[in-house]
């Protein structure tokens, strides 16, 4: 197995709370970043997705906290698809400090949404092979 799409991030002041760490929501706002640079980065557009009429949905989202991050922190940001044969795929990241300390562990589970039938697509992977220029970086 190759190594998981990494994303390298820099914790800004603003994300951070009255305990001078980073609030609990803003670990979802890097997930999300390296989910959506994962796609660019194999090829697929927001505007390719809606031209073919579905978009990324989430539908569950786990985090687990190892350590606290801090303003200034350098952070690297993993994303790896995993595969069933369903309408749903799991993704499975972390968010690691650039001295490799652990800081949070996040696992989501994800679908492809029919804009039109407002349901989820029979095969995502399906989709994603055929849209995407690096299909390696989705694990196929």
């Amino acid at each position: 197995m190759s190594e998981p799409y990494s994303v390298r991030l820099t914790v800004r002041g603003y994300e951070t709370d009255v305990q001078g760490h980073v609030n609990q929501a803003v670990y979802i706002n890097y997930a999300e970043h390296a989910r959506w640079s994962l796609l660019q980065a194999a090829g697929v557009t927001q505007a390719e997705l809606i031209g073919r009429g579905v978009g990324p949905v989430g539908l569950e989202t786990t985090i687990r906290y190892r350590r606290e991050l801090l303003a200034g922190d350098e952070i690297d940001v993993t994303c790896a698809f995993e595969w069933g044969g369903g309408k749903t795929f799991r993704i499975r990241q972390t968010i690691t400090k650039a001295d490799g300390t652990l800081a949070a562990e996040v696992d989501a589970v994800g679908g492809l949404l029919d804009l039109k039938a407002r349901k989820l697509v029979d095969d995502p992977r399906e989709i994603f092979e055929d849209l995407s220029k690096a299909p390696e970086l989705f694990g196929f």
